[in-house]
């Protein structure tokens, strides 16, 4: 065991009306990951912003290379050796790799003069350390996701930060990335770094965390050993409840088919070809590049097609727009909630009713009473957890900013509805919220076009699901016959 090189104690923090925390406690222990756990909610990133001072704590102390610590801003606890890389990068687009290494501690030449030579063999040596074959030159706008996180640790690698919490690192990352940004985590434990992670996906956890510390609604619920749990003991101290069933699957009666595609073909996908009935989820799978969010897209009208034909109730459509879509009856639920599904900055009623104005307006004025009723039914039955309806999005946590877009969805009284990885970046119990609506869906006949890369979600939740590979269909298959194993076969075949 390494030495505690960070320790929180019985940490409090109180907003008007709330106690986010409740007497909190966090050990890092040098060499080691701490995975921080918990569902949307729990107090994660309060507490991490009770740590480099974004916010100040009520009660509590902070002992950091065994001093008391208590930072009034971010940058004191960066230039004291606690990076923290967050989910939306901090990093300029337009500027080189080396630049943004040493953006805010640029060096200087006697006269003046930045020592852009130095800067760069100094960003070129980092990157060497963690492994990485980036060019210092590179601009950052030519870099993958991962990449630009290899970059973001060469900035804390600078700093020679001692403790580095990573939040939510994998959420933006195709699978074969993740790996790359683990065997970076596995040189920085060799390198005595204290490592804090933040992540939903549970599997992770197991793969590269050495101790998890769980909170529940702002209260520390126990530090433990990876190596002694499982994943229903960890998602049970998470959620205080046994979640029996994972994927709460539920079969219907199969109704009409609704949407038929028949040789859709562009230049992002080829010849694809299902039907989806009344009732029935019809998950999409496959790898990195297979081409799935570019299928729902076009038939939304976001990508033009120049082969095939779309028919829906079987009539024939040609959606050139997402409004056009829209009022034929599909809506898609972008997988980038925050940058296409949501505006953060409007409140959670007008995000709710923007994709249906025509449903609240008379003679181009919005009816506001009959918005509120709409939206606050909304908000019942999809069980939206807000102050109110005037609360802005950005404030919600994920699931709620998830459930927030599916009632703009469902706004539309679509008759396909087609969700793009609809649990991305939700907690456990949020996902479980999210899989009933489905089934809530399916009860009322709605056809439904589920997009993941979670295997695992695919197989619990779908009636059938189709394999897709480099823009092609390369399968069907049921319910009953749907494996990991299959799958595969289906994509390498």
């Amino acid at each position: 065991m390494g030495k505690v090189v960070l320790e929180m104690r019985d940490i409090v923090k109180r907003f008007p009306g709330v106690l986010a925390l409740n007497g909190v406690s966090l050990k890092v222990y040098e060499g080691e990951a701490m995975a921080l756990l918990g569902e949307n909610g729990a107090g994660k990133s309060t507490l991490m912003k009770c740590l480099t001072g974004v916010y100040q704590r009520d009660e509590g102390s902070i002992l950091y290379n065994g001093r008391e610590i208590a930072y009034t801003n971010a940058r004191q606890a960066q230039d004291d050796g606690i990076a923290i890389i967050h989910q939306e990068l901090n990093l300029i687009p337009r500027m080189k790799v080396y630049e943004n290494i040493f953006l805010g501690r640029e060096v200087k030449k006697k006269g003046g003069a930045l020592d852009k030579k130095y800067m760069y063999e100094k960003s070129a040596e980092l990157l060497r350390e963690i492994r990485i074959n980036i060019s210092p030159n590179a601009l950052i706008s030519s870099l993958s996701i991962a990449q630009q996180q290899m970059v973001e640790i060469a900035k804390a690698l600078l700093m020679d930060a001692k403790v580095i919490v990573m939040d939510e690192p994998t959420d933006a990352l195709p699978d074969e990335e993740v790996e790359s940004l683990f065997n970076i985590i596995r040189e920085l434990k060799k390198k005595n770094k204290g490592i804090v992670y933040i992540s939903h996906r549970l599997n992770e956890i197991f793969e590269i965390c050495d101790r998890a510390t769980i909170l529940r609604d702002g209260q520390f619920i126990a530090e433990k050993l990876v190596s002694e749990l499982d994943q229903p003991s960890l998602i049970s101290m998470m959620v205080g409840r046994t979640l029996d069933q994972q994927f709460p699957y539920e079969p219907m009666p199969l109704g009409d088919v609704v949407l038929s595609v028949k040789g859709l073909t562009n230049n992002l996908v080829r010849d694809i070809s299902f039907e989806v009935r009344s009732g029935e989820v019809l998950g999409i799978i496959g790898l990195v590049g297979a081409g799935r969010t570019e299928l729902a897209q076009t038939i939304y009208g976001l990508h033009e097609w120049t082969e095939g034909e779309i028919l829906l109730k079987g009539k024939p459509i040609h959606p050139a727009n997402p409004n056009q879509a829209i009022r034929h009856g599909i809506y898609y639920m972008t997988e980038d909630r925050k940058r296409n599904g949501l505006v953060l900055i409007m409140d959670v009623r007008k995000n709710i009713s923007l994709s249906a104005l025509d449903k609240i307006t008379t003679f181009g004025k919005v009816d506001v009473k009959k918005e509120r009723a709409i939206c606050a039914d909304f908000i019942e039955k999809i069980n939206v957890k807000t102050p109110s309806q005037n609360q802005r999005v950005r404030n919600l946590s994920g699931g709620n900013q998830q459930k927030v877009v599916l009632s703009k969805a469902l706004m539309t009284e679509p008759d396909v509805l087609i969700l793009d990885e609809p649990t991305r970046g939700i907690d456990v119990g949020a996902k479980k919220e999210i899989y009933l609506l489905i089934n809530q869906l399916k009860e009322r006949g709605k056809a439904v076009i589920m997009i993941s890369s979670e295997m695992p979600e695919i197989l619990g939740m779908s009636d059938r699901v189709l394999v897709l590979h480099e823009g092609r269909c390369k399968g069907e298959l049921s319910r009953e016959e749907a494996t990991q194993e299959k799958i595969m076969e289906k994509i390498l075949s």
